[in-house]
Protein backbone atom coordinates (compact mmCIF):
# COMPACT_ATOMS: atom_id res chain seq x y z
CA UNK A 1 0.00 0.00 0.00
CA UNK A 2 2.81 2.34 0.92
CA UNK A 3 4.78 1.46 -2.22
CA UNK A 4 1.77 2.18 -4.44
CA UNK A 5 1.27 5.58 -2.81
CA UNK A 6 4.95 6.44 -3.11
CA UNK A 7 4.98 5.38 -6.77
CA UNK A 8 1.94 7.52 -7.59
CA UNK A 9 3.37 10.50 -5.69
CA UNK A 10 6.69 10.14 -7.53
CA UNK A 11 4.91 10.03 -10.89
CA UNK A 12 3.01 13.20 -10.03
CA UNK A 13 6.12 14.96 -8.78
CA UNK A 14 8.01 14.09 -11.98
CA UNK A 15 5.21 15.26 -14.24
CA UNK A 16 6.57 17.88 -16.62
CA UNK A 17 5.08 21.36 -16.00
CA UNK A 18 2.93 22.83 -18.74
CA UNK A 19 3.26 26.23 -20.40
CA UNK A 20 -0.07 28.10 -20.53
CA UNK A 21 -1.66 24.98 -19.09
CA UNK A 22 -1.41 23.19 -22.46
CA UNK A 23 2.16 22.58 -23.66
CA UNK A 24 4.95 20.72 -21.96
CA UNK A 25 8.38 22.21 -22.61
CA UNK A 26 9.34 19.49 -25.04
CA UNK A 27 5.90 19.70 -26.66
CA UNK A 28 6.29 23.46 -27.03
CA UNK A 29 9.61 23.03 -28.82
CA UNK A 30 8.12 20.47 -31.22
CA UNK A 31 5.06 22.67 -31.77
CA UNK A 32 7.25 25.66 -32.54
CA UNK A 33 9.31 23.70 -35.06
CA UNK A 34 6.21 22.29 -36.77
CA UNK A 35 4.64 25.77 -36.79
CA UNK A 36 7.66 27.26 -38.56
CA UNK A 37 7.60 24.49 -41.18
CA UNK A 38 3.86 24.92 -41.69
CA UNK A 39 4.14 28.69 -42.17
CA UNK A 40 7.03 28.22 -44.59
CA UNK A 41 4.99 25.74 -46.64
CA UNK A 42 1.91 27.97 -46.86
CA UNK A 43 3.69 31.32 -46.77
CA UNK A 44 2.48 32.43 -50.20
CA UNK A 45 -1.16 31.94 -49.25
CA UNK A 46 -0.74 33.62 -45.86
CA UNK A 47 1.02 36.59 -47.47
CA UNK A 48 -1.67 36.96 -50.14
CA UNK A 49 -4.47 36.71 -47.56
CA UNK A 50 -2.79 39.41 -45.46
CA UNK A 51 -2.62 41.71 -48.50
CA UNK A 52 -6.31 41.13 -49.26
CA UNK A 53 -7.30 41.87 -45.66
CA UNK A 54 -5.18 45.04 -45.53
CA UNK A 55 -6.47 46.25 -48.90
CA UNK A 56 -10.15 45.73 -47.98
CA UNK A 57 -10.39 45.74 -44.17
CA UNK A 58 -14.15 46.38 -44.24
CA UNK A 59 -14.62 43.12 -46.15
CA UNK A 60 -11.87 40.76 -44.98
CA UNK A 61 -10.18 42.51 -42.06
CA UNK A 62 -11.72 39.97 -39.70
CA UNK A 63 -9.26 37.39 -41.08
CA UNK A 64 -6.63 38.77 -38.69
CA UNK A 65 -8.90 38.13 -35.68
CA UNK A 66 -10.01 34.58 -36.57
CA UNK A 67 -6.72 32.85 -35.50
CA UNK A 68 -6.82 34.75 -32.19
CA UNK A 69 -10.37 33.54 -31.49
CA UNK A 70 -9.37 30.02 -32.49
CA UNK A 71 -6.44 30.14 -30.08
CA UNK A 72 -8.75 31.41 -27.35
CA UNK A 73 -11.01 28.40 -27.93
CA UNK A 74 -8.03 26.13 -27.35
CA UNK A 75 -7.16 28.04 -24.19
CA UNK A 76 -10.70 27.61 -22.85
CA UNK A 77 -10.37 23.84 -23.33
CA UNK A 78 -6.82 23.73 -21.96
CA UNK A 79 -7.70 21.50 -18.99
CA UNK A 80 -9.33 18.91 -21.24
CA UNK A 81 -6.45 19.18 -23.70
CA UNK A 82 -3.92 18.67 -20.90
CA UNK A 83 -5.70 15.48 -19.76
CA UNK A 84 -6.18 14.04 -23.26
CA UNK A 85 -4.15 10.99 -24.21
CA UNK A 86 -1.48 11.54 -26.85
CA UNK A 87 -1.04 9.04 -29.68
CA UNK A 88 0.16 8.83 -33.26
CA UNK A 89 -2.68 8.30 -35.73
CA UNK A 90 -1.04 7.08 -38.93
CA UNK A 91 -4.17 7.00 -41.15
CA UNK A 92 -4.21 10.81 -40.98
CA UNK A 93 -1.20 10.82 -43.30
CA UNK A 94 -3.58 10.21 -46.23
CA UNK A 95 -5.54 13.49 -45.92
CA UNK A 96 -2.31 15.25 -44.84
CA UNK A 97 -0.51 14.54 -48.12
CA UNK A 98 -3.77 15.05 -50.03
CA UNK A 99 -4.03 18.55 -48.57
CA UNK A 100 -0.45 19.39 -49.59
CA UNK A 101 -1.03 18.10 -53.13
CA UNK A 102 -4.32 20.00 -53.41
CA UNK A 103 -2.59 23.18 -52.25
CA UNK A 104 0.19 22.78 -54.83
CA UNK A 105 -2.35 22.09 -57.59
CA UNK A 106 -4.48 25.13 -56.72
CA UNK A 107 -1.36 27.26 -56.35
CA UNK A 108 0.39 26.49 -59.62
CA UNK A 109 -2.40 25.18 -61.90
CA UNK A 110 -5.81 26.57 -60.93
CA UNK A 111 -4.46 29.53 -58.91
CA UNK A 112 -7.60 29.68 -56.76
CA UNK A 113 -7.00 31.46 -53.46
CA UNK A 114 -10.12 30.06 -51.77
CA UNK A 115 -9.26 26.44 -52.63
CA UNK A 116 -5.68 27.01 -51.51
CA UNK A 117 -6.99 28.08 -48.11
CA UNK A 118 -9.27 25.06 -47.85
CA UNK A 119 -6.32 22.81 -48.67
CA UNK A 120 -4.27 24.50 -45.96
CA UNK A 121 -6.98 23.88 -43.33
CA UNK A 122 -7.23 20.23 -44.44
CA UNK A 123 -3.47 19.86 -44.07
CA UNK A 124 -3.48 21.50 -40.64
CA UNK A 125 -6.30 19.33 -39.32
CA UNK A 126 -4.69 16.16 -40.65
CA UNK A 127 -1.34 17.17 -39.16
CA UNK A 128 -2.85 17.65 -35.70
CA UNK A 129 -4.76 14.35 -35.94
CA UNK A 130 -1.63 12.51 -37.10
CA UNK A 131 0.73 13.84 -34.42
CA UNK A 132 -1.64 14.10 -31.43
CA UNK A 133 -4.25 11.40 -32.03
CA UNK A 134 -8.07 11.27 -32.01
CA UNK A 135 -8.40 11.92 -28.25
CA UNK A 136 -6.64 15.28 -28.53
CA UNK A 137 -8.17 16.09 -31.92
CA UNK A 138 -11.61 15.85 -30.35
CA UNK A 139 -10.98 19.14 -28.53
CA UNK A 140 -9.03 20.82 -31.35
CA UNK A 141 -11.39 20.08 -34.23
CA UNK A 142 -13.69 23.09 -33.74
CA UNK A 143 -10.85 25.64 -33.32
CA UNK A 144 -9.24 24.32 -36.50
CA UNK A 145 -12.52 24.26 -38.42
CA UNK A 146 -13.21 27.85 -37.31
CA UNK A 147 -10.13 28.97 -39.27
CA UNK A 148 -12.12 28.40 -42.49
CA UNK A 149 -13.85 31.73 -41.84
CA UNK A 150 -10.62 33.65 -42.43
CA UNK A 151 -10.43 32.48 -46.05
CA UNK A 152 -11.43 35.06 -48.67
CA UNK A 153 -14.32 33.72 -50.73
CA UNK A 154 -14.06 33.81 -54.52
CA UNK A 155 -15.69 36.76 -56.27
CA UNK A 156 -18.20 34.62 -58.18
CA UNK A 157 -19.44 33.00 -54.95
CA UNK A 158 -19.71 36.35 -53.19
CA UNK A 159 -21.75 37.88 -56.03
CA UNK A 160 -24.11 34.91 -56.05
CA UNK A 161 -24.59 35.08 -52.28
CA UNK A 162 -24.76 38.82 -51.73
CA UNK A 163 -26.77 40.10 -54.71
CA UNK A 164 -30.17 39.27 -53.18
CA UNK A 165 -28.95 40.53 -49.83
CA UNK A 166 -28.12 43.85 -51.51
CA UNK A 167 -31.68 44.12 -52.77
CA UNK A 168 -33.09 43.41 -49.31
CA UNK A 169 -30.73 45.94 -47.71
CA UNK A 170 -31.63 48.62 -50.26
CA UNK A 171 -35.38 48.07 -49.83
CA UNK A 172 -35.11 48.07 -46.04
CA UNK A 173 -33.03 51.26 -45.94
CA UNK A 174 -35.43 52.89 -48.43
CA UNK A 175 -38.30 52.18 -46.03
CA UNK A 176 -36.42 53.42 -42.96
CA UNK A 177 -35.26 56.63 -44.66
CA UNK A 178 -38.78 57.40 -45.85
CA UNK A 179 -40.13 56.86 -42.34
CA UNK A 180 -37.59 59.37 -41.08
CA UNK A 181 -37.86 62.03 -43.80
CA UNK A 182 -41.44 61.96 -45.07
CA UNK A 183 -43.36 62.83 -41.87
CA UNK A 184 -41.37 66.03 -41.42
CA UNK A 185 -41.02 66.92 -45.10
CA UNK A 186 -37.24 66.89 -44.89
CA UNK A 187 -36.63 64.57 -47.84
CA UNK A 188 -38.06 61.73 -49.90
CA UNK A 189 -36.36 58.60 -51.15
CA UNK A 190 -36.96 56.70 -54.38
CA UNK A 191 -35.45 53.32 -55.19
CA UNK A 192 -34.26 51.83 -58.46
CA UNK A 193 -32.72 48.41 -57.94
CA UNK A 194 -29.73 48.96 -55.66
CA UNK A 195 -29.72 52.73 -56.11
CA UNK A 196 -31.42 55.07 -53.67
CA UNK A 197 -32.37 58.56 -54.89
CA UNK A 198 -32.62 61.02 -51.99
CA UNK A 199 -34.76 64.03 -52.96
CA UNK A 200 -34.13 66.94 -50.59
CA UNK A 201 -36.65 69.68 -49.75
CA UNK A 202 -34.58 72.11 -51.83
CA UNK A 203 -35.06 69.95 -54.94
CA UNK A 204 -31.56 68.43 -54.99
CA UNK A 205 -31.21 64.74 -55.97
CA UNK A 206 -28.53 62.68 -54.24
CA UNK A 207 -27.98 59.18 -55.70
CA UNK A 208 -26.48 56.47 -53.49
CA UNK A 209 -25.54 53.02 -54.72
CA UNK A 210 -26.23 50.47 -51.99
CA UNK A 211 -23.79 47.94 -53.45
CA UNK A 212 -20.96 50.47 -53.09
CA UNK A 213 -22.07 52.12 -49.86
CA UNK A 214 -22.66 48.81 -48.12
CA UNK A 215 -19.57 47.17 -49.63
CA UNK A 216 -21.63 44.56 -51.47
CA UNK A 217 -22.87 42.96 -48.23
CA UNK A 218 -19.48 41.27 -47.91
CA UNK A 219 -19.54 41.94 -44.20
CA UNK A 220 -21.97 39.03 -43.94
CA UNK A 221 -18.88 36.80 -43.67
CA UNK A 222 -17.69 38.83 -40.67
CA UNK A 223 -21.13 38.51 -39.09
CA UNK A 224 -21.07 34.74 -39.53
CA UNK A 225 -17.57 34.61 -38.03
CA UNK A 226 -18.88 36.61 -35.08
CA UNK A 227 -21.95 34.38 -34.73
CA UNK A 228 -19.92 31.16 -34.81
CA UNK A 229 -17.51 32.51 -32.19
CA UNK A 230 -20.35 33.47 -29.85
CA UNK A 231 -22.12 30.15 -30.52
CA UNK A 232 -19.06 28.01 -29.79
CA UNK A 233 -17.88 29.89 -26.71
CA UNK A 234 -21.18 31.14 -25.29
CA UNK A 235 -23.47 28.14 -25.74
CA UNK A 236 -23.20 24.54 -24.63
CA UNK A 237 -26.06 22.89 -26.56
CA UNK A 238 -25.84 22.19 -30.28
CA UNK A 239 -29.36 23.44 -30.98
CA UNK A 240 -28.39 26.78 -29.39
CA UNK A 241 -25.32 27.03 -31.58
CA UNK A 242 -27.25 26.22 -34.73
CA UNK A 243 -29.92 28.79 -33.84
CA UNK A 244 -27.33 31.53 -33.34
CA UNK A 245 -25.57 30.72 -36.61
CA UNK A 246 -28.88 30.76 -38.51
CA UNK A 247 -29.63 34.19 -37.04
CA UNK A 248 -26.36 35.62 -38.39
CA UNK A 249 -27.78 36.21 -41.87
CA UNK A 250 -30.84 38.24 -40.77
CA UNK A 251 -28.75 40.24 -38.30
CA UNK A 252 -26.20 41.03 -41.03
CA UNK A 253 -28.93 42.24 -43.38
CA UNK A 254 -30.56 44.34 -40.65
CA UNK A 255 -27.27 45.93 -39.63
CA UNK A 256 -26.50 46.79 -43.24
CA UNK A 257 -29.93 48.43 -43.50
CA UNK A 258 -28.95 50.56 -40.52
CA UNK A 259 -25.55 51.22 -42.11
CA UNK A 260 -27.07 52.42 -45.39
CA UNK A 261 -29.61 54.52 -43.49
CA UNK A 262 -26.85 56.25 -41.52
CA UNK A 263 -24.87 56.85 -44.73
CA UNK A 264 -27.99 58.30 -46.38
CA UNK A 265 -28.45 60.74 -43.51
CA UNK A 266 -24.77 61.69 -43.67
CA UNK A 267 -25.13 62.30 -47.40
CA UNK A 268 -27.62 65.07 -46.60
CA UNK A 269 -24.91 66.77 -44.55
CA UNK A 270 -22.00 66.12 -46.91
CA UNK A 271 -22.18 63.81 -49.96
CA UNK A 272 -18.45 63.09 -49.65
CA UNK A 273 -19.08 61.21 -46.40
CA UNK A 274 -20.59 58.28 -48.32
CA UNK A 275 -17.33 57.52 -50.11
CA UNK A 276 -13.88 56.99 -48.69
CA UNK A 277 -13.32 55.87 -45.13
CA UNK A 278 -16.72 56.94 -43.74
CA UNK A 279 -18.61 53.78 -44.68
CA UNK A 280 -15.68 51.65 -43.48
CA UNK A 281 -15.67 53.31 -40.06
CA UNK A 282 -19.46 53.04 -39.74
CA UNK A 283 -19.43 49.38 -40.72
CA UNK A 284 -16.71 48.65 -38.17
CA UNK A 285 -18.58 50.48 -35.42
CA UNK A 286 -21.75 48.51 -36.18
CA UNK A 287 -19.93 45.29 -35.27
CA UNK A 288 -20.16 46.41 -31.62
CA UNK A 289 -24.00 46.41 -31.38
CA UNK A 290 -24.00 43.25 -33.52
CA UNK A 291 -21.84 41.53 -30.92
CA UNK A 292 -24.26 42.78 -28.27
CA UNK A 293 -27.18 41.26 -30.18
CA UNK A 294 -25.49 37.88 -30.44
CA UNK A 295 -24.49 37.92 -26.78
CA UNK A 296 -28.07 38.79 -25.83
CA UNK A 297 -29.43 35.96 -27.98
CA UNK A 298 -26.91 33.54 -26.47
CA UNK A 299 -27.93 34.64 -22.97
CA UNK A 300 -31.63 34.14 -23.77
CA UNK A 301 -31.02 30.68 -25.24
CA UNK A 302 -28.92 29.69 -22.24
CA UNK A 303 -31.68 30.90 -19.91
CA UNK A 304 -34.25 28.83 -21.81
CA UNK A 305 -32.23 25.63 -21.59
CA UNK A 306 -31.35 26.22 -17.92
CA UNK A 307 -35.01 26.71 -17.01
CA UNK A 308 -36.08 23.60 -18.93
CA UNK A 309 -33.27 21.57 -17.34
CA UNK A 310 -34.26 22.69 -13.84
CA UNK A 311 -37.90 21.77 -14.52
CA UNK A 312 -36.85 18.38 -15.85
CA UNK A 313 -34.63 17.74 -12.84
CA UNK A 314 -37.38 18.73 -10.40
CA UNK A 315 -39.84 16.44 -12.18
CA UNK A 316 -37.33 13.61 -12.10
CA UNK A 317 -36.66 14.08 -8.38
CA UNK A 318 -40.40 14.05 -7.66
CA UNK A 319 -40.74 10.82 -9.58
CA UNK A 320 -37.92 9.25 -7.58
CA UNK A 321 -39.50 10.33 -4.27
CA UNK A 322 -42.86 8.93 -5.33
Amino acid sequence: MTSVQSTSSNSLSHEEPRVLGVFTRSGLIVTGFVFICFVALFYRWLEHQAKISLHAPEDWGHAFVIPLISGYMVWLAREKVARAELSVFWPALVPFFLGIQAYAYNLFNVQNHMLQGMSMILTLGSLVLWMLGPAMFRYLFLPIAYLVLMITISESFMLAITFKLQLIASQGSWLILNLIGNPFGWFEVDIDGNTLMILTSSGETLPMNVAEACSGMRMVVAFYALAVAVALMGSTQWWQRIALILLAGPVAVFMNMIRVTVLGLLMLVNPDLVSGDAHTVIGTLLLVPSLGLFLGMSWMLNRIISVSDSDANSTKSKGVKA
